[in-house]
Protein backbone atom coordinates (compact mmCIF):
# COMPACT_ATOMS: atom_id res chain seq x y z
CA UNK A 1 0.00 0.00 0.00
CA UNK A 2 1.47 3.41 -0.94
CA UNK A 3 2.38 5.71 1.99
CA UNK A 4 -0.31 8.23 0.95
CA UNK A 5 -2.96 5.51 1.29
CA UNK A 6 -1.71 4.56 4.75
CA UNK A 7 -2.08 8.19 5.84
CA UNK A 8 -5.72 8.21 4.74
CA UNK A 9 -6.99 5.45 7.04
CA UNK A 10 -9.77 6.16 9.50
CA UNK A 11 -9.48 5.04 13.13
CA UNK A 12 -11.03 1.66 12.24
CA UNK A 13 -8.46 0.93 9.52
CA UNK A 14 -10.62 1.73 6.49
CA UNK A 15 -9.23 3.70 3.56
CA UNK A 16 -11.50 6.36 2.02
CA UNK A 17 -12.29 5.36 -1.52
CA UNK A 18 -14.79 6.05 -4.29
CA UNK A 19 -16.57 3.60 -6.55
CA UNK A 20 -17.66 4.79 -9.98
CA UNK A 21 -20.51 3.46 -12.09
CA UNK A 22 -20.89 4.87 -15.60
CA UNK A 23 -24.13 4.04 -17.40
CA UNK A 24 -25.59 4.56 -20.85
CA UNK A 25 -29.16 5.01 -22.10
CA UNK A 26 -29.80 1.25 -22.09
CA UNK A 27 -29.36 0.48 -18.35
CA UNK A 28 -25.90 -0.85 -19.09
CA UNK A 29 -22.78 -0.03 -17.10
CA UNK A 30 -19.13 0.31 -17.98
CA UNK A 31 -17.28 -2.81 -16.83
CA UNK A 32 -13.48 -2.81 -17.03
CA UNK A 33 -10.86 -5.56 -16.93
CA UNK A 34 -7.88 -5.02 -14.66
CA UNK A 35 -4.63 -4.94 -16.55
CA UNK A 36 -2.61 -8.18 -16.30
CA UNK A 37 -5.50 -9.83 -14.40
CA UNK A 38 -8.57 -11.83 -15.20
CA UNK A 39 -10.84 -9.77 -12.96
CA UNK A 40 -13.33 -7.14 -13.99
CA UNK A 41 -14.54 -4.27 -11.83
CA UNK A 42 -15.90 -0.74 -11.74
CA UNK A 43 -13.38 2.09 -11.67
CA UNK A 44 -12.48 3.05 -8.12
CA UNK A 45 -9.76 4.85 -6.23
CA UNK A 46 -8.62 6.54 -3.07
CA UNK A 47 -9.75 9.90 -1.79
CA UNK A 48 -6.84 12.26 -1.15
CA UNK A 49 -6.88 14.13 2.17
CA UNK A 50 -7.46 17.48 0.43
CA UNK A 51 -10.37 16.48 -1.82
CA UNK A 52 -14.05 15.63 -1.53
CA UNK A 53 -15.39 12.24 -2.54
CA UNK A 54 -16.99 13.84 -5.63
CA UNK A 55 -13.67 15.42 -6.63
CA UNK A 56 -11.95 12.07 -6.15
CA UNK A 57 -14.56 10.33 -8.32
CA UNK A 58 -14.00 12.81 -11.16
CA UNK A 59 -10.21 12.54 -10.84
CA UNK A 60 -10.31 8.72 -10.81
CA UNK A 61 -12.76 8.68 -13.72
CA UNK A 62 -10.27 10.63 -15.81
CA UNK A 63 -7.20 8.70 -14.62
CA UNK A 64 -8.70 5.25 -15.10
CA UNK A 65 -11.03 5.53 -18.10
CA UNK A 66 -10.14 8.88 -19.67
CA UNK A 67 -13.51 10.56 -19.05
CA UNK A 68 -13.68 14.15 -17.90
CA UNK A 69 -16.50 16.08 -16.30
CA UNK A 70 -17.48 17.26 -19.81
CA UNK A 71 -18.08 13.63 -20.89
CA UNK A 72 -20.46 12.65 -18.09
CA UNK A 73 -23.40 13.84 -16.03
CA UNK A 74 -23.64 13.01 -12.33
CA UNK A 75 -26.94 11.21 -11.68
CA UNK A 76 -26.54 10.38 -8.00
CA UNK A 77 -24.42 9.05 -5.17
CA UNK A 78 -24.81 6.74 -2.22
CA UNK A 79 -25.95 8.53 0.89
CA UNK A 80 -23.35 6.92 3.16
CA UNK A 81 -19.99 5.22 3.02
CA UNK A 82 -20.15 1.49 2.27
CA UNK A 83 -17.45 -0.72 3.84
CA UNK A 84 -15.73 -3.92 2.84
CA UNK A 85 -12.91 -5.82 4.50
CA UNK A 86 -10.03 -7.15 2.44
CA UNK A 87 -9.04 -10.80 2.93
CA UNK A 88 -6.79 -11.27 5.95
CA UNK A 89 -3.69 -12.04 3.87
CA UNK A 90 -3.84 -8.51 2.37
CA UNK A 91 -4.04 -6.60 5.66
CA UNK A 92 -0.97 -4.44 6.28
CA UNK A 93 -0.15 -1.89 8.97
CA UNK A 94 -3.72 -1.60 10.27
CA UNK A 95 -5.32 -1.59 6.82
CA UNK A 96 -8.64 -3.38 7.28
CA UNK A 97 -10.39 -2.51 4.04
CA UNK A 98 -12.09 0.31 2.18
CA UNK A 99 -15.00 2.59 2.86
CA UNK A 100 -16.48 3.77 -0.38
CA UNK A 101 -18.83 6.44 -1.52
CA UNK A 102 -20.36 5.39 -4.84
CA UNK A 103 -21.24 7.67 -7.75
CA UNK A 104 -23.44 7.03 -10.78
CA UNK A 105 -22.56 8.98 -13.92
CA UNK A 106 -24.18 8.91 -17.33
CA UNK A 107 -21.85 8.95 -20.33
CA UNK A 108 -22.97 11.90 -22.46
CA UNK A 109 -20.06 11.73 -24.92
CA UNK A 110 -19.47 9.06 -27.60
CA UNK A 111 -18.22 5.65 -26.44
CA UNK A 112 -14.92 6.47 -28.15
CA UNK A 113 -14.29 8.98 -25.33
CA UNK A 114 -13.49 6.07 -23.03
CA UNK A 115 -9.69 5.84 -23.09
CA UNK A 116 -7.72 3.35 -21.03
CA UNK A 117 -4.31 4.42 -22.33
CA UNK A 118 -4.00 7.96 -20.98
CA UNK A 119 -2.37 7.12 -17.65
CA UNK A 120 1.32 6.33 -17.16
CA UNK A 121 0.22 3.25 -15.21
CA UNK A 122 -3.11 2.08 -16.72
CA UNK A 123 -5.49 0.22 -14.40
CA UNK A 124 -7.49 -1.48 -17.16
CA UNK A 125 -6.80 -3.01 -20.56
CA UNK A 126 -10.37 -3.56 -21.83
CA UNK A 127 -13.90 -2.33 -21.16
CA UNK A 128 -17.43 -3.17 -22.30
CA UNK A 129 -21.07 -2.35 -21.60
CA UNK A 130 -22.85 -4.94 -19.45
CA UNK A 131 -26.26 -5.38 -17.87
CA UNK A 132 -26.68 -3.25 -14.73
CA UNK A 133 -26.91 -6.30 -12.43
CA UNK A 134 -24.05 -8.39 -13.92
CA UNK A 135 -21.16 -6.90 -11.88
CA UNK A 136 -22.23 -8.22 -8.45
CA UNK A 137 -22.27 -11.73 -9.92
CA UNK A 138 -18.75 -11.38 -11.32
CA UNK A 139 -16.86 -9.34 -8.73
CA UNK A 140 -14.58 -11.01 -6.18
CA UNK A 141 -16.52 -12.34 -3.22
CA UNK A 142 -15.25 -9.85 -0.61
CA UNK A 143 -16.58 -6.89 -2.65
CA UNK A 144 -19.89 -8.50 -3.65
CA UNK A 145 -22.07 -7.13 -0.84
CA UNK A 146 -20.83 -3.56 -1.39
CA UNK A 147 -21.52 -3.83 -5.13
CA UNK A 148 -25.04 -5.07 -4.45
CA UNK A 149 -25.73 -2.33 -1.90
CA UNK A 150 -24.29 0.41 -4.13
CA UNK A 151 -26.24 -0.67 -7.22
CA UNK A 152 -29.43 -1.07 -5.22
CA UNK A 153 -29.13 2.47 -3.86
CA UNK A 154 -28.06 3.99 -7.19
CA UNK A 155 -30.76 2.25 -9.23
CA UNK A 156 -33.28 4.98 -8.31
CA UNK A 157 -31.25 7.44 -10.40
CA UNK A 158 -31.23 5.34 -13.60
CA UNK A 159 -34.36 7.02 -14.94
CA UNK A 160 -32.26 10.18 -15.17
CA UNK A 161 -29.96 8.37 -17.59
CA UNK A 162 -32.62 8.46 -20.29
CA UNK A 163 -33.04 12.23 -20.13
Amino acid sequence: MPPSAANNLDRDGYRKNVGIVVCNDHRQVLWARRIRHDGWQFPQGGVKPDESAREAALRELEEEVGLTERDVRLLGATENWLHYDVPYRHRLRGFRGQKQRWFLFKLTAPDSSVRLDLSEAPEFDHWRWVDYWLPPRQIVRFKRQVYERALTELEQFLDGARA
